[in-house]
């Protein structure tokens, strides 16, 4: 198991998260990274690599390059509008508004924000790019023909959308991954999302798209962020249609019908005739997660690891969620273990 990290995550470090109507230090910062790292290497996984360095052609095939553009500049223009703290959006293109991208940096995180609730700043860019390239460093490991593949994605990435930040997500990662693999010659790659929280920023890229299945377990919509994505209903469009499974699960959800979800989905994925995974690995579903309502124990993530290895195909494993106790590392390594097992 090749594990790819990159120190530049640390280069964002938000203070600030607005959650329960304060400003709160963020569930997702640089611990997270440190905590899965120790982990996985106190596991045996000492296979650690840098990233090679990518630039955006990748991340262009997903994402909107007026977005990219907004990214890579959001901080110096916040900067020089005199706001004293991070970025936050304040005011959203609703139902029946005018679709426009404002001129004025406040306008402009509204126009790309999925949520409010996840700050820009200093370092958010390029430690999203470096995310993005560990996602790369790994769909290229497999394609030498190697089995499986870690990268230690932080920042997150399946809440970001073709143009649309949010979720502590700005570049989609295991979306460029799956289409590195398609560009450098798989011809379909599904996209398997284990975290609590719905993959809306996946579906997004792929729901049109027949070249990539995409299937998410999560916490059912109406009770669970990101609220207006994830049921069971939207199928895909057009080239897509059929090519997008949503699992929308209640709260409580434990091992035996989370296991059974993630069986129907390898199956579908297996049908699809997939030559790849990309699992989108958020550990939030643990029971102590702060932030969710799913029961897994830590012994679930290496079953969780063994069942999807059953479907005998190539795995790149893309970190996502897991917030506020120290066994997200230990979940993580557990959810390895079983892979190669």
């Amino acid at each position: 198991m090749r594990v790819i990290y990159s120190e530049d995550h640390k280069l964002r470090d938000a203070k600030t998260e607005l959650h329960g109507g304060l400003l709160v230090t963020p569930f997702e910062g640089p611990f997270r990274a440190e905590w899965i790292l120790k982990a996985v290497k106190e596991a045996g996984f000492s296979d650690v690599v840098a990233p090679e360095r990518h630039g955006l052609e990748t991340a262009l095939k997903v994402h909107d390059a007026g977005y990219l553009d907004f990214l890579s500049k959001a901080w110096t223009l916040w900067q020089a509008s005199g706001a004293a703290g991070e970025a936050i959006p304040t005011s959203l293109p609703v139902r029946r508004a005018t679709q426009r991208v404002p001129n004025d940096i406040d306008g402009m995180l509204g126009y790309y924000a999925n949520a409010t609730e996840t700050s820009i700043t200093g370092g958010t860019y390029e430690a999203a790019v470096a995310s993005m390239q560990c996602a790369i460093t790994g769909a290229d490991w497999l394609n030498g023909g190697n089995r499986f593949a870690f990268s230690l994605c932080r920042p997150p990435g399946h809440h970001a959308g073709i143009d649309l930040f949010g979720g502590y997500c700005f570049i989609n990662n295991a979306a460029v991954a799956a289409q590195r693999l398609l560009d450098i010659g798989a011809k379909k790659v599904a996209i398997l999302d284990v975290d609590f929280h719905h993959g809306n920023g996946t579906q997004d890229i792929t729901y049109r798209r027949g070249d990539i299945f995409f299937a998410s377990l999560h916490g059912e919509p109406a009770n669970a962020f990101p609220y207006f994505w994830g049921y069971a209903d939207e199928t895909g469009e057009g080239d897509g249609e059929t090519c997008n499974a949503n699992y929308p699960l209640p709260r409580g959800t434990a091992w035996a019908a989370w296991s059974a979800a993630v069986a129907d989905s390898l199956a579908r994925i297996k049908a699809f005739g997939a030559e790849a995974i990309v699992v989108s690995l958020g550990v939030d579903t643990f029971e102590r997660d702060p932030i969710s309502f799913f029961k897994l124990t830590s012994d679930d993530f290496t079953r969780m690891g063994a069942l999807i290895a059953k479907a005998g195909l190539p795995v790149l494993t893309c970190m996502e969620g897991g917030y506020g106790v120290t066994e997200i590392g230990l979940n993580v390594a557990n959810m390895l273990k079983g892979l190669e097992a």
